[in-house]
């Protein structure tokens, strides 16, 4: 017996588990001393829930781009992020100049919904002519090879926008109709945080429809499933990820509208960097190729990072807990690649895939 239990041991499998269980450790003994020290009240622990609410919804959104193309291409698309740059730091100026104008003050909902018009048409057109250029080329080359270029695309969309809008910082400006707070079970919540969470749920709703209930959503099912018997069936397959393509770009540029009303600074040619690192998080999460996992990984990662460090790190006795939220993210996707690599919900394969 204690032969077999030897020829089976392993040390790398003893070192996680330990690493595992001293995880676990921290987070009980970081989140009781941090609770019992009575620091935070439940109406600011409310309020770190939400923005991470609001905050995640953005990453979401970011997110079901990844997943979009990983379930048809099984490719990870890291121009993404700098897609949703290039939708936010277009409509900067549009906002502005509606601001300038009072256009927004005066028609808040037709201004921004003439921001995401925008931003989403950017980013989706963008998206495609990425597809296009990029990776079909590429469709039958080994993934290693998408994946540089990918990398590739990314920085010549950077620089491409820092050469167009320059290197500067711009702002979206405030918008008067968002301002101030809302009572809800009887705790004080931004405005601007209910909109963006509820505009995103909208998003995210008619995405799963369109993907569940729509010719166009049936054929990108199918061909995610096997490109070679879905062309066979009649459908277009490049149509098909060229439209997956759009979609993902157009969802990433709302989600760089709601980035500019949540948090209105930075927008600049490199701010999709660190937003495309989680929302890649996210999707992992969530179950990387997963839909409905890419919606719940963002809002689950954004209230992490919003209520965590701040519950766990203070308890610790670790300082200056706020700066260190992003460490904090990207250690989450260490955790998640070590201990449940298929996420959340898991991932969706085929039985070609698998």
């Amino acid at each position: 017996m204690l032969k077999r239990y030897l020829e089976r041991f392993s040390w790398v499998d003893f070192f996680l588990r330990l690493f595992q269980i001293a995880i676990i450790v921290a987070l009980v003994v970081g989140v009781t001393n941090t609770l019992r020290s009575g620091k935070y009240t439940i109406e600011q622990w409310v309020t770190l829930i939400f923005a991470g609410l609001a905050q995640g919804s953005i990453y979401a959104l970011i997110a079901l781009g990844y997943t979009l193309v990983y379930g048809i291409l099984l490719m990870i698309n890291f121009a993404h992020g700098d897609v949703y740059m290039a939708g936010a730091f277009t409509a900067v100026f549009l906002a502005q100049s509606l601001s300038v104008t009072g256009f927004l003050e005066r028609h808040p909902v037709w201004s921004l919904l003439a921001l995401i018009a925008l931003a989403s048409t950017v980013s989706m057109v963008l998206n495609v002519i990425v597809e296009r250029v990029a990776y079909r080329p590429l469709r039958n080359a080994p993934r290693l090879v998408p994946l540089i270029t990918a990398i590739g695309a990314s920085f010549t969309i950077e620089y491409s926008f820092r050469g167009l809008y320059g290197a500067e910082f711009r702002a979206y400006p405030p918008v008067p109709a968002l301002s101030g707070t809302i009572h809800i079970g009887g705790f004080e919540v931004p405005i601007v945080q209910i909109v963006v969470l509820i505009a995103a749920v909208v998003l995210m709703i008619a995405l799963y429809l369109f993907i569940e209930r729509t010719k166009i959503g049936k054929a990108m099912r199918a061909v995610s499933e096997d490109k070679d018997v879905a062309r066979l069936m009649g459908i277009d397959v490049d149509r098909t990820i060229a439209i997956t393509f759009a979609v993902g770009g157009a969802l990433a540029g709302a989600a760089g509208i709601f980035n500019g009303l949540f948090r209105p600074q930075g927008v600049f040619f490199f701010m999709g960097f660190i937003p495309g690192i989680k929302a890649f998080t996210a999707a992992v999460l969530g179950g990387i190729g997963n839909v409905p996992g890419a919606m719940f990984g963002g809002l689950i990662l954004g209230v992490i990072e919003s209520v965590f460090p701040n519950l766990m790190l203070e308890g610790l006795g670790i300082p200056a807990v706020n700066q260190l939220r992003d460490a904090f993210a990207f250690t989450i996707l260490v955790m998640i690649l070590i201990f449940r690599p298929q996420g959340i919900f898991g991932e969706r394969l085929a039985e070609k895939k698998a």
